[in-house]
Order: C-alpha cells, then structure tokens, then sequence
C-alpha cells in the first residue's frame, strides 16, 4: 500500500507492478471512511484482510469471519519482494518451499490458487507457454490446443505490454470451482496452475476440487485463516497508520 517518492516501495516490486490502481483506491477509501468514525483504531492490514473476504463474497464465494487486531509494517522496500511471492513458472515442489515458509499446506496452497477464478494477467506472464515454451514445442503441450489458439489471438507477439488476459476463460468474474475444471481441461493460464493437475501428487486435490464445489469452498476458507496469520505483526512491532499509503502517518 505504501507509496515512495523514489519508486522502492513493495508495490514499485516488478512482480506488483500490474496490481490494479482502482484495488488501491479502494483500501484508501475504506480506510478514510473507518477514520472518520474511529480513529487510529483499525489498521490498514485489517482493512486489507476484510476486503480480501468481502471480495471473495461479492463475486459469489464463501464467507468467514477474519481474524483482527494486525498493526501496519514499519519498512516497505521493492528488494524484499523477490523470493517472497510464487512464480508463473513455478514446479510443484518451488510451489510447496515457498507456501511452507510460511506454514501453509499443499492443500492450502491448491485452495489459495483457486483465487485465478478471478483477475487477470498480463501476456508476458505466460508468453513462453505459447512461442518459446520448449526447442522441439513452441507451444506447451499441456495446453488445450483452442485455448492456446485463443491466448494467441489475445496475445500476439510484442502485444503492448498493458494487454491483459482474463485467468479464468470461462467464468471470469465469479468466484467458484471452474478453476479447476479448467485445469483438468488443460485451461491453466500459468505454468504454475496447469502443474498442479499434471504433477502426480497434487492431481487428485485438483480432480477433487473440479469435482466438489463444498471441498473447494471449505479448504479455501481454511487456507485463507491460515494465510491471514503470515507475518502479523502486534504491539511496538508495527504500528496503526492513519493514511495507508504513507509509512510515516
């Protein structure tokens, strides 16, 4: 949320470069409205936390109750980004090292992915899988053949690098388990989401899920408690800003 000057704050990061504006304006709002009534109280990280559930029940996912009482981090720096977010390259096992640094299952880290039944990406994020993916296949063959054709049309080569693709082809803005069936299908936009229905191990948490709306659902809510404990910070180890954006305020 933190905004620099000289452009080496987390979201200056080149992985969060395509993070949309209007999701930014929407925490800032949030939490102008909350300090009008109750000032100095509610973090920026609870807000974020809060509209995270609330997004995900708007688009026609499952509710829960989120966990409060986080404090806003004292540093926001571009450098310690790297390492810390998965790749759209990422294997199964790169996918699990990085979820269980932070005590996150590989169950968990299938259900969080199910996140890519919304959103969007930009064509450079998985531009390999169409023109360069391998010397002998330009084009992954893990791809559904019509779905590589249609991520072509979207995404010609040297498109303009603002061009974005929608994660999931079919149900772009519900949230819900076609995620999955998609990967079944061979629809996974990124590496990272196709593996988890080619790779042996976490095939069948993928065909459940495909299969079981409810095993989706409650694995998700699940993950994303778990997920809401990762780095909390409390008492002098953070503090409560008043402008989300500013690390001073």
């Amino acid at each position: 949320m933190v905004s620099s000057p000289n452009g080496d704050a987390e979201k200056d990061a080149p992985d969060n470069l395509s993070l949309a504006g209007d999701g930014f304006d929407t925490i800032v709002k949030a939490k102008q409205a909350v300090e009008a009534q109750c000032p100095n109280v509610v973090s920026c990280a609870d807000i974020m936390a809060i509209a995270a559930r609330d997004v995900v029940v708007l688009a026609g996912g499952p509710s829960f109750s989120v966990e409060l009482g986080r404090r806003d981090g004292l540093i926001s720096q571009s450098s310690l980004v790297a390492g810390n977010l998965p790749e759209p390259n990422f294997t199964l096992s790169q996918l699990n090292t990085i979820f269980a640094k932070n005590n996150l299952s590989q169950i968990d880290m299938i259900a969080l992915s199910g996140a890519h039944t919304v959103g969007f990406s930009h064509c450079n994020r998985f531009a390999n899988r169409l023109y360069s993916f391998s010397p002998s296949s330009p084009v992954d063959p893990s791809l559904d053949p019509n779905y590589a054709k249609q991520l072509m049309n979207a995404c010609p080569q040297n498109v303009d690098p603002s061009i974005a693709v929608n994660m999931d082809p079919i149900t772009p803005q519900i949230f819900d388990n076609v995620y999955y069936q998609n990967l079944v299908g061979g629809k996974g936009l990124f590496t990272s989401d196709e593996v988890l229905f080619t790779d042996p191990a976490s095939k069948p948490t993928v065909t459940d899920f495909a299969n079981s709306p409810g095993d989706f659902n409650g694995a998700f809510v699940t993950a994303m408690r778990k997920l809401g404990r990762v780095g909390v910070k409390t008492s002098n180890q953070g503090r409560i800003r008043t402008d989300c954006t500013n690390l001073n305020s």
